[in-house]
């Protein structure tokens, strides 16, 4: 196994480009995993530590705006310094293994395995980032809706690298749920993302752990958004009845395909799914409406 170490940005596209088969690696908390394990044993490693940009994240000038966070941000300091402007990618980070390893983590390095149970991807999804993907050929955004094709594979051509991803800061409340065999370092029986956008007066979601890829319902997203704006809800603040709130949590669970695994059943995904649809959509309306709960508290346990 060859081992590259560049110094560089420009260094590391080089590599790439001269070794598309090459592994990114930056925390290693993935790769090294199924390298110890012999799952895996790629003939060259390209090591990302010393790309100091890539540890990097801009905020807009007044605080909003677009996010660009650099692909080997740790999940740490998302959850130190950019709740605000991330609040369900901050939940989300909550979740994601111990402390050490949130200390070496990456939204980054989440992408760049394409895990169906990544914990990012539903937040990341609910939020409508985009991927920069570069090369020495030049750089192009990905919707991250596109960027899973299938299970632990993802849009990325050979040559490429994840530099950044960029995500609007958030307009409304943002809430994160994940169910796992336990609370806490856990790879997640099923998750799921919400995000309203009181600006466009639309609402995403994200699910994780409950199809081949992580992907939105899109179906659940459509039949809330006419609910909303048919019912006034955005302008007049009241509560959400409860016929919605039931059909769009089972539409939610409708538009997942879940797999029986060690894990979990697909009954039981989809059951968990109609929870966590129903009580995130309570807890970000209610922070909407003006009320205590929402983006500002823990992850929550469906």
């Amino acid at each position: 196994m060859d081992f590259l170490r560049p110094a560089s940005w420009e260094e590391a596209l080089a590599a790439k480009a001269a070794h598309p088969s090459a592994v990114p690696i930056a925390g290693g908390t993935d790769v090294m995993v199924e390298i110890n394990f012999d799952r895996r044993r790629p003939d060259v490693l390209l090591d990302l530590n010393r790309v100091a940009e890539l540890y990097e994240w801009e905020v807009g000038d007044t605080g909003k705006g677009t996010v660009r966070l650099g692909a080997s941000v740790p999940y740490t300091r998302i959850m130190e310094h950019l709740r605000p402007q991330l609040p369900g990618l901050a939940l989300a980070a909550h979740t994601v293994g111990s402390p050490q390893i949130r200390n070496r983590g990456s939204v980054g390095g989440n992408l760049g395995a394409a895990s169906p149970a990544g914990d990012a991807h539903p937040a990341l999804l609910a939020a409508g980032a985009e991927v920069e993907a570069v090369s020495v050929r030049g750089t192009r955004m990905i919707p991250v809706e596109e960027f899973y094709t299938g299970v632990k594979r993802n849009a990325l051509a050979p040559d490429e690298l994840i530099r950044a991803v960029h995500i609007e800061s958030a307009d409304g409340p943002q809430q994160f749920s994940k169910v796992g065999t336990r609370n806490a370092m856990v790879i997640a029986v099923c998750a799921f993302g919400l995000a309203l956008h009181p600006a466009t007066r639309t609402v995403r979601t994200g699910i994780g752990s409950a199809a081949p890829t992580p992907i939105r319902a899109t179906t659940a997203e459509e039949f809330l958004n006419a609910a909303l704006e048919e019912g006034g809800f955005w302008d007049n603040g009241r509560i959400i009845t409860p016929s919605v709130a039931r059909q769009f949590a089972e539409l939610v669970a409708a538009c997942a395909s879940p797999i029986d695994d060690v894990r979990g059943s697909a009954a039981y995904r989809r059951h968990a799914l109609t929870v966590m649809a129903r009580r995130t959509l309570g807890w970000t309306w209610d922070e909407y409406r003006g009320g205590a709960r929402g983006g500002k508290e823990g992850p929550r346990c469906a």
